[in-house]
């Protein structure tokens, strides 16, 4: 079962335009959705909670359609924002009380048990908050109603590395039940290389791949070699080029037709999720 299936997903603005997106995120597990500012993630983000319409496409969160303006579902989302969303005159335990009756399933003990975890005081205002300790306050307030799916959209911004890698942690446990699912929208990949189970990646609106990450993984290649190995027919075979004083290092998307063509010639190295995005963004942006 999926947690989501976004099928055929277009949705067009001023000056961008959302185009044809499938994907489906597997129940119980994670998903990183990766790209650069703009690429569309926002949208797809606001769609699946309901909040934006496409123009074609449907979207299933859970078993229910979201552009139906069904708002059951809604119940066992928990959502994290890399912006506060929280009235900032008021202390976190006065913001959790207008907010905790809103979720019948909230337990309260979970609440505490996290606020302690994160060192956050419950009479601090969230004004005099700073940024790592409201998105420490969101997730704790996103964990606590037990959502069946996590849907994290910057989670990690502000966060300190120590903090960064507990909650990578937290989420890896999160997890562990086969029955919650989290959607994990980031353009910082570092993150999603230890823990994601799944990658969907979005650039200018289009889909470039929604697979495994080992998959990705084990089908790109890094290829570093000789400039005199380059010409333009090499060149199409990559993803993209950045050319160095000495030599090159390219991007491919097929491993094995990459080793076929150069043989030992070159050094092959496996890519990070950060280093398909930057190729593939680059070239994207050298077409235009």
């Amino acid at each position: 079962m999926n947690a989501i299936e976004v099928q055929g997903i277009c949705k067009s603005y001023k000056n961008y335009r959302l185009s044809d997106v499938t994907f489906q995120v597997p129940k119980g597990y994670i998903t990183g959705l990766i790209g650069p500012n703009g690429a569309g993630k926002s949208t797809i983000i606001k769609a699946i909670m309901g909040l934006v319409k496409p123009d074609q496409g449907s979207i299933q969160v859970l078993g229910h359609g979201a552009e139906q303006g069904e708002g059951r579902y809604k119940q066992e989302i928990g959502y994290i924002s890399d912006e506060s969303i929280y009235y900032d005159w008021l202390s976190m335990e006065q913001m959790k009380k207008i907010i905790a009756p809103f979720y019948p399933a909230w337990d309260e003990t979970a609440f505490q048990r996290y606020m302690e975890l994160f060192e956050l005081p419950l009479r601090k205002k969230i004004k005099d908050c700073s940024k790592g300790m409201k998105m420490k306050y969101a997730i704790a307030i996103a964990l606590s109603h037990n959502p069946a799916l996590l849907i994290m959209d910057e989670p990690t911004a502000g966060l300190d590395p120590v903090f960064r890698r507990e909650l990578l942690e937290l989420l890896a446990e999160y997890i562990l039940d086969d029955q919650k699912t989290i959607l994990f929208s980031t353009h910082v990949t570092t993150d999603l290389d230890r823990i994601a189970d799944y990658v969907t990646f979005l650039n200018r609106g289009q889909l470039i791949f929604s697979d495994t990450k080992d998959g990705v993984l084990e089908r790109y290649v890094l290829v570093k070699g000789g400039k005199e190995l380059l010409d333009n027919d090499v060149r199409r075979e990559f993803v993209g080029v950045r050319e160095t004083g000495i030599g090159f290092e390219a991007l491919s998307a097929d491993r094995g037709g990459t080793v076929s063509m150069f043989g030992d010639s070159v050094m092959y190295q496996q890519p990070s999720l950060e280093d398909i995005m930057y190729f593939t963004v680059k070239e994207a942006r050298l077409r235009v």
